[in-house]
């Protein structure tokens, strides 16, 4: 079943593009014809790059790992946080830090010194300081929950980039590209797709578009998410099987072997020198024959 349908990108607006004059030609693949001074970009080439985008970043996600959202701009950052909090996943929606990805150790040490104020304000420490260090505290808690919030439970480098408007995330493209990290994008008629793993031609600027498409991302990972669940759930009742196995194979073996059949029975010290003294008449008389 299609992600979405020709008449719901038509809705969106998915279809336009920049001003002629503004084109970037290696967008000449994705653009339908041109309007009143304005591209059109091909709606079936939508369709089919949001596809395999969404299969993609699908699979990114059933096999445990995070995608990383980046839109920075105004039309875009409200909707992508959104999406992004509701599926768990981290964002960038203020400004983008060089080095986010490259010097990813030192952007950790920031995010630890935002934990590390919260729990100043947690054990009481906090209440302690005047009110001018409290002050500078709060102002520097602020700064860096604007700019790294979104990005405060990622401990390692994300498995994948969704960027909306590539160039304007122009320093996070290239960054990706020197660590091969793959990157999914909405393309609009003004910008280089060449560059992107997984482009979606669409326009970047409106946001019924940009809701539309980053929502068909969104579900993909949702089901990502959902597959992932149930073969960890599987796993578990297989092992509680074998688990449950283990413990009662020694009964069935106890109740399929009848009392006293294959075991070696012990006797007595008694018991034993009575059958010897029995045997031993038996053996002479045979001698003596």
């Amino acid at each position: 079943m299609a992600r979405t349908t020709y008449d719901e990108l038509l809705d969106a607006g998915v279809h336009f593009g920049h001003l002629t004059r503004k084109w970037d030609p290696k967008m000449s693949q994705y653009i339908f014809m041109e309007r009143n001074g304005i591209h059109i970009i091909d709606l079936n080439k939508t369709l089919s790059k949001v596809e395999e985008a969404a299969a993609a970043i699908k699979q990114i996600v059933k096999s445990g790992r995070k995608v990383l959202f980046v839109a920075t701009k105004k039309q875009a950052k409200d909707i992508v946080a959104e999406y992004a909090k509701g599926v768990n996943m981290p964002f960038i929606t203020e400004r983008w830090l060089g080095g986010m990805l490259t010097n990813f150790a030192t952007v950790r040490k920031s995010i630890k010194k935002m934990s590390n104020i919260d729990k100043l304000t947690k054990d009481g420490t906090y209440t302690n300081l005047s009110k001018k260090e409290r002050l500078m505290i709060q102002r520097e808690r602020i700064k860096l929950e604007t700019l790294l919030g979104g990005i405060a439970d990622l401990n390692r480098l994300p498995a994948a980039l969704f960027l909306i408007d590539v160039k304007k995330e122009h320093i996070a493209v290239s960054e990706a590209l020197k660590l091969n990290i793959p990157t999914f994008a909405m393309v609009d008629t003004n910008s280089d797709p060449s560059n992107i793993d997984f482009p979606i031609p669409a326009n970047d600027d409106a946001t019924k578009s940009i809701s539309l498409i980053t929502g068909i991302i969104i579900k993909a990972i949702e089901e990502g998410l959902d597959e992932r669940k149930r073969e960890k759930d599987d796993e578990a009742e297989k092992e509680a099987a074998q688990a449950k196995a283990k413990v009662d194979a020694p009964e069935v073996a106890d109740k399929a072997t009848p009392a006293g059949e294959g075991k070696r029975v012990r006797k007595s010290p008694v018991e034993a020198s009575a059958a010897i003294e029995e045997e031993a008449p038996a053996a002479a008389d045979t001698t003596e024959e």
